[in-house]
C-alpha cells in the first residue's frame, strides 16, 4: 500500500513538473525549462513503475531525461577535458555485442534449418523493406545528404536484442526471433555496406570496405567472443563440440584479418600485429574468462546475465545522449520532421513485415516475429558506423532518435497482441 501510494505521489509529482515547464515555456524562462523537463522524466519514469503495464516504459522515460540534459547542457557529453566522449561508442557497443553473444550458443543458428520458411522470409523482409522504406522516405522529406543517409543506414541494419524482448512478450515465436536477429548480424558485414554503397551512395560517399571492417569490428568479433565465452562457462558441452567451435572463431578471426590485409594496405607486420591484437582481446580473453567463471560460479549465469543487461541499457544510454550533444544543433532545425521520420520508418516496418507474412500464410506467432524483427534495428551498430564514418553527429540522429522510438513503439505493440493472446483472441493464437 505504501509503494503504491508512493508512485502516485512521484507520479502526481511528474504531473507538476510538467505543467511548470509548459508555465516557464510560454513565459520564455529559459533559466527553468532545462531542469523543469529533465526532472519532470525522471519523476516520471520512477512513477509509473508502479504499474504492471507502464512499468516496461520507465528505461525508455529515463533515456528521454538524458537526453533532455544533452539537449539543454550538451557540453557535458561532448568533451571531458582533453577527451572526447565520442571515443567511448565503439567500446560501448562491443561490450553489448559481447553481452549478446555471451546469451547465444551455436544452436541459435541451428532454426535456419528447423525454421527455413520463417528464417528465409524474414530476413528477406529485414533486408528489403526498411532499407527501401528509409530510402523513400529520406527522398521525400528532402533532408541534408547526411541526415537522408542515417535514414538508410538505420534500415539497412539488422535487428538487435530489443527485438527478441518485444517478441516474448508479445507470445511470439521466440526461437525464430532469436535466430533471425542473429542470422541477420552475421549478415550485416555484408549486406549493410552493399544496400548503403546503392541507396545511401548518392547522399554521401560509401567505403564499402571500411564499413564492413567496421561492421565486423563493432559486431561480430564481439559476438563471437561472446560465443567462445558461452561455450566454455556455460555449457556442458563434449570437448570435441568446444575444440570445433574455437576452430571456427579462430577463422572467422583470420578471415577478418585477411580481408584487411587486401584491402586496407598494411605491411605484413602491421596485418600481423593486428591479428595478435585480435586473437588476444576476442578469443584468449573470453577464453580465460569463461574458465575463471566456471570455477568460481560454477556455471551459474544470472549474476553475470543481469549485470550484462545493466551494462547494455546505459551503454545504449550513453551513446544516445553523446550523439544527441553532438547533434544537438541539427536536430534543434529539424528535430520534430526527423521524429515524424522516424516513426513512418518504425510503424512501416511493422505494419509491411506483418502482412507480407500473412499473405505468405505463415501463423500468428511468426507474422509477430517477423513484424517485430523488421520494424526494431540495430540503431546501437548504426550509430557505431556512424562515428567510423566521421559523421555521427549527422549520420548519426537518426538512429538516435529511432532507438528510443522503436522502444515505445515496439512494447506497446508487444503488449497489445499479449493481451489479445490472454483474451484468447482469435482462437488460433491458442492452437499456435
Amino acid at each position: 500500500m505504501l509503494k503504491t501510494n508512493l508512485y502516485k505521489i512521484l507520479l502526481g509529482i511528474s504531473g507538476l513538473l510538467l505543467v511548470l515547464f509548459l508555465v516557464a515555456f510560454l513565459l520564455q524562462g529559459k533559466v527553468f525549462t532545462g531542469p523543469l523537463l529533465i526532472a519532470f522524466f525522471i519523476f516520471l519514469a520512477f512513477g509509473v513503475r508502479g504499474n504492471p503495464v507502464s512499468r516496461g516504459f520507465s528505461y525508455t522515460i529515463m533515456i528521454f531525461a538524458a537526453v533532455s540534459v544533452a539537449m539543454f547542457y550538451p557540453g557535458l557529453f561532448i568533451k571531458w577535458g582533453r577527451f572526447e566522449l565520442q571515443a567511448t561508442i565503439v567500446p560501448l557497443l562491443q561490450i553489448i555485442m559481447f553481452g549478446m553473444g555471451s546469451q547465444m550458443s551455436y544452436r541459435d543458428f541451428a532454426g535456419v534449418v528447423k525454421m527455413p520458411k520463417g528464417v528465409l522470409l524474414g530476413l528477406v523482409c529485414q533486408f528489403t523493406i526498411m532499407p527501401l522504406v528509409g530510402y523513400i522516405i529520406a527522398s521525400t522529406f528532402g533532408f541534408p545528404p547526411e541526415i537522408a543517409a542515417g535514414i538508410i543506414l538505420v534500415g539497412s541494419s539488422p535487428s538487435g536484442l530489443a527485438s527478441n524482448v518485444m517478441s516474448f512478450i508479445a507470445k511470439a515465436n521466440l526461437a525464430l526471433s532469436v535466430t533471425l536477429t542473429a542470422v541477420a548480424t552475421m549478415l550485416a558485414p555484408l549486406i549493410t555496406p552493399t544496400l548503403m554503397k546503392f541507396l545511401a551512395g548518392q547522399f554521401v560517399p560509401v567505403d564499402f570496405w571500411g564499413m564492413m571492417m567496421s561492421i565486423i569490428n563493432i559486431v561480430i568479433l564481439p559476438i563471437v567472443a561472446g560465443l567462445l565465452f558461452n561455450a566454455i562457462a556455460y555449457r556442458n558441452e563434449r570437448l570435441k563440440s568446444k575444440i570445433l567451435q574455437g576452430v571456427i572463431y579462430l577463422l572467422i578471426i583470420a578471415g577478418k584479418n585477411l580481408i584487411l590485409f587486401k584491402t586496407s594496405g598494411l605491411s605484413v607486420g602491421e596485418a600481423f600485429m593486428q591479428f595478435g591484437k585480435d586473437i588476444g582481446w576476442f578469443f584468449i580473453l573470453p577464453l580465460l574468462a569463461g574458465m575463471l567463471f566456471r570455477a568460481l560460479a560454477k556455471g551459474k549465469s544470472m549474476a553475470l546475465d543481469r549485470l550484462m543487461a545493466l551494462l547494455s541499457m546505459a551503454g545504449i544510454g550513453v551513446i544516445i545522449v553523446v550523439i544527441t550533444a553532438a547533434g544537438r544543433d541539427s536536430l534543434l532545425d529539424i528535430g520534430l520532421l526527423l521524429i515524424l521520420a522516424c516513426l513512418l520508418h518504425n510503424t512501416a516496418g511493422y505494419f509491411l513485415g506483418y502482412w507480407i507474412c500473412k499473405l505468405a500464410r505463415m501463423d500468428e506467432k511468426s507474422c509477430r516475429t517477423i513484424a517485430l524483427e523488421v520494424g526494431m534495428q540495430n540503431g546501437g551498430l548504426a550509430s557505431g558506423i556512424a562515428l567510423q564514418m566521421g559523421r555521427v553527429a549527422t549520420i548519426g540522429l537518426a538512429p538516435a532518435v529511432f532507438g528510443p522510438m522503436m522502444n515505445i513503439t515496439g512494447s506497446s505493440l508487444a503488449t497489445w497482441w499479449r493481451r489479445k493472446s490472454e483474451a484468447g483472441e482469435p482462437e488460433t493464437m491458442k492452437k499456435n
